[in-house]
């Protein structure tokens, strides 16, 4: 049976909804006065400010939401602001994709967006000066939009509050630095390099003087993380011409470890133009390169602050197997979230840094789930499976759901991999964009945790841009076959 199949309020007449539209209470939650707090705050340290950017994460991951002068600014904490709640179903172009019915067919209704509390930040670099904030869009008083990402996490961290366990979480996210001209197909170009002016053609991982030919645009990156508050550990040189890794540090509030990442994806493309280039988190804009990862490390802590993945091994605790075995059993079905779109999936192949199986390992990167060395405080499992095209909220959701289903069902994950595992596909792992989309049909423990209504938006959101894409013939077709 499709367990995807619309719940029935998505079917309401347009003539319901726009009625209930009318009765929206626009109570202010308790959590805007807080925000609303840091608000003032940070206009009398910061009275430059010109603009504050009220701001939403759409299911691609996207910063959608409206611009507002600083003296209409107040209203957002005393009214909320009003915007479709459709703003979070759209496809990567930023086009409505009107999933089962809620857009066009609903007379696109309007929900109530709300400050969050710990999340206003100057916007780096930005002429005039602004400020933006992370909102939460409420569908009816005091209840998040069913597919807001972030409240979906929200919802995953809840099993974990009940087990009285805190899961730690820091973010790797992969990127190239591109030329903005293209080639003749519009394809992407690697960039000049800013000391030589030549064009980056080689490998060449962990280079410390790669570095410092780029000093310019690290030094602004770690400028615009600072300003923003978004905890940048390190940034390395990774393997392909014109790629890097930031990393960002682990914190204990899972929710703010994703808010960061998408944060550090906003502040990768600012210092990027700043410094003649484009940035681009695509999975695989260079077919024959390594692809763009977004890999997740997390940690579990029991209320005395102990780590209950360690015990004094390399490989973990048995905590962290039945972790492990939990990952392994829902990521099929969890594909669609980690590989978001049709060129997610070229990234996934043999000896390119990213996983086409579901195999654990020590210390081996080949392997999409590793546990790295490291002090025993510190064990941890790496996923290392998503792209960097995918939602960052959605991306932690699932893995958090994998890690309790397998805490709860002590599921083991086997032995771990020796040697290298990279050629070695899972016949039964979804590596393409329509398996995923039907192993996300097809499978439910994933709708317990994320929610079956947000799922079936989701992969009806996904559907829709996957179909839209399919319709358009590229280039190669008319080389082929005209």
């Amino acid at each position: 049976m499709n367990r995807m199949t619309p719940p029935t309020q998505f079917a309401q007449p347009a003539f319901v909804l726009l009625a209930q539209k009318e009765f929206r209470a626009l109570a202010q939650p308790a959590f805007v006065l807080l925000a609303q707090k840091e608000f003032r705050a940070l206009k009398e340290v910061r009275p430059d400010l010109r603009f504050v950017d009220a701001v939403l994460v759409d299911l691609c991951g996207v910063l959608r939401g409206k611009r507002f002068p600083i003296a209409e600014a107040d209203k957002l904490f005393e009214n909320g602001m009003q915007i479709p709640l459709t703003v979070y179903l759209m496809d990567a172009r930023g086009e409505m994709t009107d999933a089962f019915g809620r857009g066009f067919g609903d007379g696109d209704p309007d929900g109530t967006a709300w400050p969050l509390p710990g999340t206003l930040t100057p916007v780096w670099g930005e002429s005039p000066p602004r400020a933006q904030i992370l909102m939460s869009l409420h569908e009816t008083p005091g209840v998040p939009f069913v597919a807001e990402p972030r409240a979906v996490l929200m919802r995953v961290l809840e099993r974990f509050a009940a087990l009285k366990l805190t899961p730690v979480v820091a973010f790797e996210l992969e990127f190239y630095l591109i030329d903005p001209a293209r080639d003749a197909s519009g394809a992407p170009l690697p960039p000049r390099n800013p000391r030589s002016g030549r064009r980056e053609t080689g490998p060449s991982v962990y280079g410390i003087d790669d570095l410092d030919q780029y000093q310019a645009f690290l030094t602004a990156l770690c400028e615009a993380a600072a300003e923003q508050n978004v905890p940048l550990s390190a940034t390395s040189k990774e393997y392909a011409p014109g790629q890097f890794e930031a990393n960002l540090h682990h914190v204990s509030d899972a929710a703010r470890a994703a808010d960061h990442a998408v944060l550090m994806k906003q502040i990768v493309h600012a210092a990027a133009r700043a410094h003649g280039f484009e940035a681009t988190f695509m999975a695989k804009p260079f077919p024959n390169r390594a692809g763009n990862g977004l890999h997740i490390h997390i940690s579990l802590l029991d209320e005395a602050g102990y780590n209950v993945f360690a015990d004094g091994s390399a490989a973990g605790s048995e905590m962290l197997h039945h972790a492990i075995g939990g990952l392994q059993a829902t990521m099929a079905e969890a594909m669609l979230l980690f590989a978001p779109n049709v060129n997610s999936y070229r990234r996934f192949q043999p000896d390119m840094f990213a996983p086409v199986n579901r195999r654990w390992g020590v210390n081996n990167r080949s392997a999409g789930l590793r546990v790295p060395l490291g002090p025993d405080d510190a064990r941890r499992v790496e996923h290392r499976v998503a792209g960097a095209d995918a939602n960052p909220y959605l991306v932690l959701a699932a893995v958090l759901a994998g890690i309790h289903h397998g805490l709860s069902q002590k599921l083991d994950p086997g032995v771990p991999a020796s040697g290298s595992v990279s050629r070695q596909p899972d016949a039964g792992l979804p590596l393409r964009i329509e398996e995923a989309l039907a192993k996300l049909s097809e499978q439910g423990t994933l709708e317990s945790y994320l929610g079956a209504d947000a799922l079936a938006l989701y992969r009806e959101t996904k559907r829709i841009e996957a179909v839209r894409l399919s319709r358009i013939i590229p280039a190669a077709e008319y080389s082929w076959y005209l």
